[in-house]
């Protein structure tokens, strides 16, 4: 799969705003700071499509990426965030819920672990809501780049081990948006999930 166009279309801040023609999605979940926008802009192939931020917490909205006008990414907010008002950390968990649950267009959720920490209580309840719901994933161990290439094996092995057991994950797949190590991998399970 290439991709030759990627263009920014909306931020979506209400359930009521989505797009409604029909287009497949796909979208990437994970705790702030995972790097859900740089491996939007490495899989796009451009350097500041998706807005990344040193910031946790920036993204507030859906954002909805239009990919060579056939599908879209879609960067929901991350989560996790202990330093934000408490109204609003709960605004965008009602948001990512009802977009999960509702979204018919919705092909595949790209689940962002960091590679080089155990997976947080957050991100094994968010795996675990996603395969009760029937919704198929693909983890994306990010920053896999900055793990000894010796330990590699290992941490793969117990990633398979956490996330193997649940029914609607695919692919358990590292990934850096410095090397792109991963990107060719992920970019068949999107395809796979497009078809």
């Amino acid at each position: 799969m290439k991709i030759l166009t990627a263009d920014f279309v909306l931020g979506v801040a209400d359930i009521r705003q989505l797009p409604k023609d029909g287009l497949k999605e796909i979208a990437f979940l994970g705790r702030s700071n995972v790097g859900k926008s740089s491996l939007i802009n490495k899989l796009c192939g451009r350097k500041s499509l998706a807005r990344s931020s040193t910031e946790p917490g920036k993204t507030r909205e859906l954002n909805y990426y239009a990919v060579n006008k056939q599908w879209y990414f879609v960067d929901l907010p991350g989560y996790g965030y202990a330093r934000l008002p408490e109204q609003i950390r709960s605004s965008w968990g009602k948001l990512i819920e009802q977009y999960l649950k509702s979204r018919k267009e919705l092909a595949l959720v790209i689940q962002l672990i960091d590679a080089r920490h155990e997976p947080s209580e957050l991100d094994m309840m968010m795996v675990g809501w996603l395969d009760y719901y029937s919704i198929p994933f693909i983890v994306a161990l990010t920053k896999a780049d900055k793990l000894p290439v010796s330990k590699m094996p290992r941490y793969l092995a117990a990633a398979r081990e956490t996330f193997g057991r649940f029914h609607n994950c695919k692919e358990i797949i590292p990934v850096s948006s410095v090397s792109g190590l991963g990107k060719p991998e992920l970019l068949r399970g999107v395809a796979a999930h497009l078809d």
